[in-house]
C-alpha cells in the first residue's frame, strides 16, 4: 500500500460555474458521480483550504484538493537498467508495465519515476512512455539540463526512433503527416485520435523486417503528440499487432471501450539523439529492443 495522494487543480474558465460535485464528476468521469458523492461524504475534498460539501459553485482561480487516502496499487515489475550517465543526465530503459509516471488514478510508488527518483534524487524526466511501451526514457539532473533539454525538444533538435511490430505488408519507407487532437470518446469524454482539427504531426516510417502477415518497422517522430505512433500507424493501414484501441483511420476500434493504458501491444523507444545540455557535444542514446522486436535471422 502506499502512502496516498493529493490531487490539486487550479480552476480554470471551462471549470467556474459548476458545483463541486458536478465538476469531479466531469474532470474524473472514470469514477461515478456516486463515488465522489461518498468521497465529499468522507471530507476527502477541500476547496480553498476549506472541506468541500460538494454544492457549492466554483469560481475561477480556486484550489481544489483531493486528498486521496493510500491505495494498493496494481502489479507492475520496478526493475530498470541505467543505460548512461553523468551528472547532467541519466537515461534508463523502461520495462513493458510499468508506468513512466503517476496517471490514471491507479499508480505512484510503482512509477519508474520513483524508481528513479530513489537512486537519483531530483531527477526529472523529459518525456514520457506509455506505461506497455518499453525502452529509453531520458532524466534530467539539474536545471540547467531541464532547461537547455526543454528548448532542444521544443526546437525539434532531439531525434527519437521507436521500433514496433504492425500488421500488414508496410513499403520500404513512408511518411505520415495526419493531424492529431481530441476526439469525442464516451469511457472517457474524449481521447487523443487523428482529426483534421489536430495540430500537425509527422512520422517517417522504415521498414527493418517482413514477417508473416506482420512487420517490424522504425518509426522517427519529428513531433511529439500523444500516442503518435500508435495513431498514425493504424492510419495508415498498419495497425501495431495487439492494439486494443487505434484502428483503420487511426481512430477508435468500433465498439472497442479500451483505453490509452491498455496494453496487447508491442513498441519500444530505440534511440534518442542530442546535444548535450553543457557540453554541446552530439549524444546518441541506444536502448536494445526486447527479443520480439528483433529482426528474425
Amino acid at each position: 500500500m502506499n502512502q496516498g495522494f493529493a490531487y490539486r487543480e487550479r480552476i480554470d474558465a471551462e471549470g467556474a460555474g459548476r458545483t463541486v460535485l458536478d465538476h469531479l464528476t466531469v474532470r474524473w468521469p472514470r469514477a461515478s458521480r456516486a463515488a465522489w458523492r461518498d468521497r465529499l461524504d468522507r471530507s476527502e475534498v477541500v476547496l480553498d483550504g476549506v472541506i468541500a460539501k460538494g454544492d457549492e459553485s466554483l469560481c475561477r482561480g480556486q484550489c481544489l484538493v483531493w486528498t486521496r487516502p493510500p491505495w494498493d496499487e496494481p502489479e507492475a515489475p520496478t526493475n530498470f537498467e541505467v543505460l548512461y550517465e553523468d551528472a547532467q543526465l541519466v537515461a534508463v530503459a523502461k520495462p513493458s508495465g510499468l508506468p513512466t509516471m503517476p496517471a490514471g488514478g491507479e499508480f505512484l510508488a510503482r512509477t519508474l519515476l520513483a524508481l528513479v527518483c530513489e537512486r537519483f534524487p531530483g531527477a526529472v524526466p523529459m518525456h514520457r512512455l506509455g506505461r506497455h511501451t518499453s525502452g529509453l526514457v531520458l532524466f534530467a539532473r539539474t536545471q540547467q539540463a531541464r532547461t537547455a533539454v526543454q528548448a532542444a525538444w521544443r526546437g525539434g533538435a532531439v531525434r527519437k526512433v521507436y521500433r514496433a511490430l504492425v500488421r500488414g505488408e508496410p513499403p520500404q519507407t513512408f511518411t505520415i503527416d495526419a493531424p492529431i487532437g481530441p476526439i469525442p470518446y464516451a469511457p472517457l469524454g474524449h481521447i487523443h485520435a487523428a482529426s483534421a482539427a489536430g495540430r500537425p504531426s509527422r512520422s517517417v516510417v522504415s521498414l527493418v523486417q517482413p514477417q508473416n502477415e506482420s512487420a517490424l518497422v522504425d518509426v522517427d517522430i519529428e513531433t511529439g503528440r500523444p500516442h503518435q505512433i500508435r495513431i498514425h500507424l493504424a492510419y495508415a493501414g498498419f495497425p501495431l499487432v495487439g492494439d486494443p484501441l487505434y484502428g483503420s483511420g487511426g481512430v477508435p476500434i468500433l465498439g472497442t471501450t479500451a483505453v490509452p493504458g491498455d496494453g496487447g501491444y508491442l513498441l519500444h523507444a530505440l534511440r534518442l539523439e542530442l546535444a548535450h545540455p553543457t557540453t554541446g557535444a552530439s549524444l546518441t542514446l541506444r536502448c536494445p529492443p526486447p527479443s520480439t522486436l528483433q529482426p528474425m535471422p
